[in-house]
This record gives structure tokens, sequence and C-alpha cells, in this order.
């Protein structure tokens, strides 16, 4: 059966993006492929790993299972549009705890816990578990990214205290 190759139009990192493909391409080929960007990691293909997380709107979502018909109109934030100069707290932490080993799944690890620090602003270990659970880091980092997120969440709330 073929899909429709309509033009969709939606918010790239606060840049409108307009592409011309299959509307069942997975947002994942949309944002490495058409837009070039290549923080967005492939990891599973199935939705399971969380390398490939972005958020739609405000909410943590896999790219490689989203549908780009179903982003149409709305907003997504790659890990290049959460902080294009690198100084979102939570990459400020990831760099003070060393988080990265390899380094491939921390964007999806960042995008996530980005959505975890906004839901939890003083996340509990049982919230950044249950939170982070779908997010898997072949290297083992756990440890280093619990501590990187209750950093950044630390940081958030202290900004936020003197706004």
């Amino acid at each position: 059966m073929m899909t429709a190759s309509l033009p969709i139009t939606f918010q790239l990192n606060g840049h409108p993006l307009t592409v011309a493909v299959s509307d069942d391409t997975p947002l994942l080929w949309v944002i490495r492929e058409s837009a070039g960007l290549t923080g967005t990691k492939f990891g599973c293909g199935i939705g399971l790993c969380g390398a490939c997380t972005v958020h739609l709107g405000r909410r943590a979502v896999r790219a490689c299972i989203t549908p780009v018909k179903d982003v149409a109109g709305a907003q997504v934030t790659t890990i290049e549009g959460l902080s294009p100069d690198g100084q979102h707290p939570l990459q400020k932490a990831w760099v003070q705890t060393q988080a990265p080993q390899c380094g491939y799944c921390q964007s999806g690890q960042i995008m996530q816990a980005a959505a975890l620090i906004r839901r939890f602003p003083q996340p509990t270990d049982e919230d950044i578990d249950a939170v982070m659970n779908g997010n898997l880091c072949r290297c083992m980092a756990y440890v280093r990214i619990r501590k990187a997120i209750k950093i950044a969440a630390a940081e958030v709330r202290g900004a936020a205290s003197h706004a």
C-alpha cells in the first residue's frame, strides 16, 4: 500500500521545516536526512532503547517510531535545539559528572532527562528510575546519569527561585 507523500510542515528547534516524504516516514530519518541534524541517534528502530528521544511539544517521544505525519504543525526539539550553546543545566551536569563514555545514547538520555526534570523538579531515585527506564546505556553509566540529573534539577530549581 502506498502512503501519501504530501508536504508536511512542523517547527524543528524553533524553525519551520517543510518536507515532502511519505507520511509514514519515521521522524528520526526526517531529522537526520532532511534536516541534517545528527545528534538524534538510531538505536533499535522499535522505540525501546531511547537513543532517538526528542521532544514533541514538551513530551519526550521516540523519533524512530513517530511517523512524520504525527508532527504536522507541532514543535519538535532535538538535542541541538535544547541549548544551541550547550549550556542547558543537563548538558553542563553531563560534563561535570563525566556521564558519557561512548556517548552514543547520551542525546536521548539528556532529552528524556529534560522532560523528567520538568515533571519532577526535585526527582527522587525512584522518579529517575521510572522515567529513565526506557533509555538504555550500553556502557552502564546509570550512576553518573542519575547524579547528573540531580545536579541539573538543583540548578534549574535555583534558577527558578532567582527569577
